[in-house]
Order: C-alpha cells, then structure tokens, then sequence
C-alpha cells in the first residue's frame, strides 16, 4: 500500500504495510538511520521524532498514523531555527558520552522549545520524561536546554 508523509520537509511515498512502525520506515525504507532503536517499547526515547510538532516514539507510532503527516527526524532538525540552536548547544557543551541516546534527546528538546521557548525547570523535565541516557549526561542534557533557550530568545529579540 503506497502511503504519503513528509519526511524533513520533502514529500515521500513508501509502499508498506500501514502498521509498520514508523521507526523502520525512516530506517529501513528511507535509509534515515539517525533514529534509533533502543527498547521497542516506546520508554527510552532514542527513537523519538516530531509528528506535527509533537514529540512522538517511533518505534510505537504505526505509519498509518504519520500518513499526510509531517515529520521531523535528527537528519533534517536544523532545518528550524529552534532544532539548529539546540544541535549548536549540544555541540558547544559536548553533551553526549556514548550518544545513543542523542538524536531522541536532541528532538524532545527541540518539541520543547518549539511549544515552550522559555521553559521552567518542571517545564523541561515533564518535556524530557521517557528520554533515557544511560550514560547518566542529564546535566548536560539540561544545561543545553538553557543554553538553546537563551539563544533563541537572543535571536528573537
């Protein structure tokens, strides 16, 4: 069955099953293997994408729920000036330890900012809930956040 979805601002059209989970449709079918696999269960977070600018776990997330849909996925979260500040502020306090987890982080934090551009402490940890880094780089994680925050208020002045 021939879907339609737009994948990081292009249109794309993949023959698939519907409820093939979208996270082996942007691997798999789109060679997009930013996203990753971690428990297949929809906990950990590595597989997050931003479906209509909601955070959303991939690997739960059937196709037929991303159809006529737009996604963002870690290749193409640049593209908006609140992804391209936070991948500036993961890069400039080296975030990562092991980075599996990063692309899932770097996502949840840029649907977080998009919705909330100056969010509480609460704000970013209820954003971040369900994004585990088993190398333990929260702190990183949260100070990024600020730091993207703070850039994209800078920018917006």
């Amino acid at each position: 069955m021939a879907i339609s979805l737009t994948v990081n601002r292009k249109p794309r059209t993949v023959d698939v099953e519907s409820d093939k989970p979208l996270l082996w449709v942007l691997r798999e079918d789109l060679n997009m293997p930013g996203t990753k696999f971690g428990c297949g269960a929809g906990l950990c977070g590595a597989c997050t994408v931003i479906l209509n600018g909601e955070a959303v776990r991939s690997c739960q997330t059937p196709l037929a729920d991303a159809a006529g849909k737009d996604i963002v996925t870690i290749e193409g979260v640049t593209a908006s000036p609140v992804g391209a500040k936070v991948v500036e502020a993961w890069t400039a306090l080296d975030v990562p330890q092991c980075g599996y987890c990063q692309a899932g982080q770097i996502m949840s934090a840029t649907a977080l900012l998009t919705a909330t551009p100056k969010p509480s402490a609460d704000e970013v940890t209820a954003g971040m809930a369900g994004n585990i880094c088993r190398c333990a780089t929260y702190l990183r994680i949260q100070k990024a956040i600020a730091e993207a925050s703070r850039a994209i208020a800078g920018a917006a002045a």
